[in-house]
C-alpha cells in the first residue's frame, strides 16, 4: 500500500519546469571603458566588465560565445568571453574603429576606420587583416547583405554609402545621402538598404538591385526643434513592417511604416538616444541614451517606454545574448 501511495503521489505531483536562463543586453559605455550587462527578465544591470578605451560598436558571434567590441581609442577590436568577462585577445582593426558588422559566415568582420577613411576586413580565426578598402572621409556605419555578397560603409564627411563587393573587396557603387550618414541596414529579404543621415535629419531607402533611391523619410516632432532631430541607429521589426529609428538629441524613437515610408509614432526615451537591441523574444527594444547614461526599455506591441535602466557614462552600442 505504501508503494502504491507513493506512486500515486508522484503521478499527482505537478512537474516544475526548470528555470529559463534570462536573455541579456550588452551595452558599451564610452566614458567608463566598460560594458554593462542587463538581465532582460529583471531589467536590472547584473554585471559590468572593463574594456579597452572608448568602447562603441559591439556584436556577438553566431553562437554567442564571443563578444566583439570596438575599443575605438585603443585602435583595436577586442574579443571577450561573455561567460567570464575576460578579454581573450585583440584583433587588428585599423585606427579608430567605430562600427563593424560580422559577415554571415561568422568569420569576417567589416570595420569602419574613421581616422583612416578605410574599411578593414579582418579574419577572426586567423586574426589577420584580409583587405583594406578605400572609402569616403570619416567612415562610420557598416552593414552587410543577408547573403553576405555586399558590404556597405557610410562616410560622414563624404555623405555617401559605399557599396563593396565582398568577393573582390572592390567598390562597385557610391550613392549620395544627406549630411552625415550614421547607420545602414539591409531589409531581411535583402531587397532594400536604409541609411540614416544625422545632420540631414532623414533616412534614405535604396533599391539594392540597382542602387536607385526609392524614398526618403523626414521627421517632425511637436515641441522639438528640427535641428535636434538627428537619426542614427535603427532596427526593423521582426515582421519587417516597422522600422524603429533613434533620433539622437530629439530624445525619441520614430516608428516608420516600411511599406509607405511614413512615420506613424514617436516614442519618448532618455537623452541622446543612439543605438538599440531587441530582447530575445523581440517583444522589447532597448535603446542606449548617451547623455542621460541609461537604457530605455520599449514595449514593442504598444510602442511605449516601460522602464529606464541606469548603466555607465555615455552608453553607445547594444547587443543581445539569449
Amino acid at each position: 500500500m505504501r508503494r502504491l501511495a507513493a506512486a500515486l503521489l508522484l503521478t499527482a505531483t505537478p512537474l516544475i519546469p526548470a528555470p529559463i536562463h534570462a536573455g541579456e543586453i550588452w551595452v558599451t559605455n564610452e566614458k567608463d571603458d566598460t560594458v554593462s550587462v542587463i538581465d532582460t527578465d529583471t531589467l536590472e544591470v547584473i554585471k559590468t566588465y572593463p574594456t579597452g578605451e572608448r568602447p562603441r560598436g559591439v556584436t556577438f558571434s553566431k553562437d554567442f560565445k564571443r563578444l566583439y567590441i570596438c575599443a575605438s581609442d585603443s585602435d583595436t577590436v577586442q574579443v571577450m568571453d561573455p561567460d567570464t568577462g575576460e578579454i581573450l585577445h585583440d584583433l587588428p582593426s585599423g585606427e579608430d574603429p567605430e562600427q563593424f558588422v560580422l559577415a554571415p559566415d561568422d568569420r569576417h568582420l567589416y570595420i569602419a576606420n574613421e581616422d583612416d577613411a578605410i574599411t578593414t576586413v579582418v579574419d577572426t580565426e586567423t586574426r589577420q587583416v584580409v583587405a583594406q578598402i578605400d572609402v569616403g572621409v570619416e567612415p562610420e556605419g557598416m552593414a552587410i547583405s543577408p547573403d553576405g555578397k555586399i558590404a556597405i560603409t557610410t562616410s560622414e564627411t563624404t555623405n555617401m554609402a559605399h557599396w563593396i563587393d565582398t568577393a573582390t573587396h572592390k567598390l562597385f557603387a557610391n550613392t549620395l545621402v544627406d549630411s552625415r550618414p550614421r547607420h545602414a541596414e539591409f531589409t531581411a529579404d535583402g531587397s532594400q538598404l536604409w541609411v540614416s543621415a544625422e545632420i540631414g535629419g532623414t533616412v534614405t531607402v535604396f533599391s539594392v538591385a540597382d542602387q536607385r533611391e526609392l524614398g526618403k523619410v523626414h521627421f517632425a516632432i511637436s515641441g522639438v526643434n528640427d535641428d535636434l532631430i538627428q537619426p542614427v541607429g535603427f532596427k526593423f521589426s521582426p515582421d519587417g513592417k516597422r522600422a524603429f529609428v533613434a533620433l539622437g538629441p530629439a530624445n525619441h524613437v520614430a516608428v516608420i511604416d516600411t511599406a509607405s515610408f511614413e512615420v506613424t509614432n514617436y516614442i519618448l526615451t532618455g537623452r541622446r538616444v543612439w543605438h538599440m537591441a531587441w530582447s530575445p523574444d523581440q517583444s522589447q527594444l532597448f535603446t542606449t541614451n548617451g547623455v542621460s547614461g541609461d537604457v530605455t526599455v520599449i514595449d514593442v506591441a504598444s510602442e511605449t517606454p516601460v522602464k529606464s535602466i541606469k548603466v555607465g557614462r555615455f552608453p553607445w552600442g547594444a547587443a543581445m545574448r539569449p
